[in-house]
């Protein structure tokens, strides 16, 4: 987005507080049958053990089957399965540990009336001050779900929206969606997939303009461009990317580096901007856009994620568990590369690695940074690193080749000495120096 219509935006959210956000965002900005997947743990879901009225609601592995698709319905608040059955307060308790049960669904009935918030990612029993919460904060499947009271700090009680991987996908994930999520097995120049997947340095997507645009006017139909074939949707032309930095935490995995973008719609010389999940609006940026990935389980949905991309350098970051909000923050969208993600962007590199997870960008001890305050504090240092795998380059791949054999094919590593120009986003921090 735009540095002045950020700033505009979030300024207009901050003064409207937290319920008046909540008045105005009663459903996910999602459609369709939805998977609910707590910040704990994404590859467990919403679930009802039966379609039996008084059925327990539980927490399960996702499968994506009828008993984890929950539908919002915006004039009675309802949130349904199978159809007719409702999430419903048992006897209508409005006690901290009232547990949820699977009731048919009645007008009117105030112990099935939700709201959900789609800024703080909270299901709540409407009128009442209480949210759905994992018990305990269990991870098991069978851990009964209950009421207890609404803080959106608390992980136990943030309920993404999304769908299962592949065979559940939609044709379009929002209203007002540019491409689509339902992207076929193919590979097109011209394809508006806007489902994107992050694994290795070897099988990662961008998000990049359909059509040529700066960034900062086309973040809202961005579509995927990737470095294996047969995802349906654009590669990454080859010999764009001069350099690619992989790293995986116990929280997240992260892709910099150093190309010419100019082969993915993006101007010479254009600064760049924040491609993210949530917007200023809540919808995302690109609207619609879905990432997924298998670092941290099968065709797991990341939830939190963010990526800066100009004509020469980019930088994305998928994130998982109760930190990932502050680890994939999406509220200093002027700062850069550089400054949100400092990691290693040299030119000439490919390698994957494993490292610690970052302290969470603009906090500093006690306190956080607010972007456009002066004056601006430095970037963390960059995570140590190590265990580094480096291969001699990445180019496109088809999906059905493994790391292991495009590394066999290519030979032994040469050296790549070559250094690129890097294009620096507004107000970013210089690089570190190799």
């Amino acid at each position: 987005m735009s540095p002045s219509l950020s700033t505009m935006l979030w300024g207009t959210f901050a003064l409207l507080g937290t319920f008046a956000i909540r008045a105005k965002a009663q459903l996910p900005e999602f459609i369709g049958e939805l998977l609910l997947q707590p910040q704990i743990n994404n590859q467990k879901c919403l679930t009802a053990s039966s379609d039996a009225d008084g059925a327990p609601i539980i927490l399960s592995t996702c499968t994506g089957e009828a008993n984890q698709k929950w539908t919002f319905t915006n004039s009675s608040g309802n949130v349904v399965v199978f159809g007719n059955k409702c999430l419903d307060v048992n006897a209508g308790v409005n006690a901290d540990g009232t547990k949820l049960h699977l009731w048919t669904c009645t007008a009117n009935n105030q112990n099935q009336n939700w709201y959900y918030s789609k800024w703080d990612n909270t299901l709540g029993w409407t009128g009442t001050g209480k949210c759905v919460d994992v018990e305990a904060g269990g991870q098991a499947d069978g851990t009964l779900i209950q009421i207890w009271g609404c803080n959106a700090k608390n992980p136990n009680q943030v309920w993404s929206a999304g769908y299962q991987a592949v065979t559940g996908l939609p044709v379009k994930s929002q209203d007002g969606q540019y491409g689509t999520n339902s992207c076929g097995t193919t590979s097109d120049q011209s394809a508006n997939c806007q489902t994107s997947w992050i694994n290795s340095a070897t099988d990662f997507c961008l998000w990049a303009p359909p059509y040529p645009g700066a960034i900062g006017d086309t973040e809202r139909v961005a579509v995927a461009y990737c470095t294996r074939s047969g995802r349906g949707a654009r590669t990454i032309p080859d010999g764009s990317l001069h350099g690619v930095h992989v790293v995986r935490t116990p929280e997240y995995i992260q892709i910099t580096g150093v190309g010419d973008f100019t082969s993915m719609n993006i101007p010479r010389g254009d600064a760049g901007g924040e491609l993210d999940n949530r917007g200023a609006d809540g919808k995302g940026n690109p609207i619609g856009g879905l990432l997924y990935g298998n670092t941290f389980g099968t065709n797991l949905q990341y939830h939190e994620w963010t990526e800066f991309i100009s004509d020469g350098e980019f930088c994305i970051r998928a994130c998982i568990g109760s930190r990932s909000k502050e680890l994939c923050n999406h509220i200093y969208d002027i700062m850069g590369c550089y400054w949100n993600i400092p990691a290693n962007y040299n030119a000439g590199i490919f390698e994957e690695c494993v490292g610690d997870a970052a302290t969470p960008m603009g906090v500093y001890g006690t306190s956080t940074w607010s972007q456009g305050v002066s004056p601006t504090p430095p970037p963390h240092p960059a995570p140590a690193s190590s265990s580094c795998v480096t291969m001699p380059t990445v180019g496109v791949t088809p999906l059905r080749r493994s790391l292991l054999s495009m590394m066999r094919d290519a030979g032994p590593p040469e050296s790549l000495a070559r250094r690129y120009p890097v294009t620096r986003f507004p107000a970013a921090t210089p690089a570190p120096r190799a």
